[in-house]
This record gives structure tokens, C-alpha cells and sequence, in this order.
């Protein structure tokens, strides 16, 4: 249980997060895959958690403890809906997702198109166990919150 310290807890989460962006970054310029806005957006919270983690460790570590924990909280929140997006769930923001094209007006229908981004948030473009990279954010960031609770406990 020695191992289970406050300090260790919050490099663990900080870690958590710091092997998410590796990770996602290698995707990205190792598997030629480029991040979505959805993606990106969920980039954020990992880097901000990795700060809490490096202020912890040099001052008020129950603070950033919890600080760690609202962010790793953040990005999961991001991950779900990012996830409901690809599934069809709901639709992503206009500037990620192809939206109706019904009721546009040739000129409108142009002008989306050449405002589209190349990477669309409604498309997988790989996934694990039936999981694509969003739920997967989810699920492992649900858990870095969790640690970093307990961390948050233990101060």
C-alpha cells in the first residue's frame, strides 16, 4: 500500500495523460492520421492534466490533485460526445460533420464544402475491440480521473 501515495498517484495520472498524447501523436505522425477538431479538443484537457500534475509535485498537491481530476473529467466528457458524433448519436459541430444539405442553396452548398476540414468528426478511422480512438480517450481518461481522486483523497 506504500506504493499507493499521494505523490505516486498523481505521477500515475500525470503519466496516464502524458502516454494519451504520445499516443495520439503517434497516430498522427507515425500512422499518417490526422486528428479531427473533436480530436484536438480533446488533446487540451491531457495537456492541462499533465501540468496539474508537474505544479503538484512543487506546491499544493490536494489543489492541483483536483484540478488533474476535473481535466482528465473534461476530456472524457469530450471523448463520449465526440463518440455519440461518430456513432450518429447527435451531430458534431457544423465546421467537422457533414450536415443536411437539403434545404442549402447551391452558393450555400459551395460554400460549406469549400469550408469543410479535410479530417471529419463523424467518420472512424480506427478502432479497437469495436471502440474507435474517442471512446477508447473516454474510457481510459474516466480512469485517469479516478486515480486522480484517489490522489486527491490522500491529501
Amino acid at each position: 500500500m506504500t506504493f499507493l501515495t499521494q505523490r505516486n498517484l498523481i505521477l500515475l495520472a500525470a503519466g496516464g495523460s502524458a502516454a494519451m498524447m504520445l499516443g495520439a501523436l503517434a497516430f498522427q505522425h507515425l500512422g499518417d492520421m490526422a486528428p479531427c477538431k473533436l480530436c484536438i479538443w480533446q488533446r487540451w484537457p491531457h495537456v492541462i492534466a499533465i501540468g496539474f500534475g508537474m505544479l503538484a509535485l512543487l506546491v499544493a498537491p490536494r489543489v492541483m490533485a483536483f484540478g488533474g481530476m476535473l481535466a482528465a473529467l473534461t476530456t472524457a466528457g469530450i471523448g463520449l460526445y465526440h463518440t455519440g458524433v461518430e456513432r450518429g448519436f447527435w451531430q458534431g459541430p457544423t465546421t467537422c460533420t457533414a450536415g443536411d444539405a437539403t434545404s442549402l442553396s447551391t452558393d450555400d452548398l459551395l460554400a460549406q464544402i469549400m469550408a469543410a476540414p479535410l479530417v471529419r468528426c463523424d467518420e472512424v478511422p480506427w478502432e479497437m475491440f469495436t471502440l474507435s480512438m474517442a471512446s477508447w480517450n473516454a474510457v481510459v481518461s474516466l480512469g485517469l480521473a479516478g486515480v486522480w481522486f484517489l490522489a486527491w483523497r490522500r491529501g
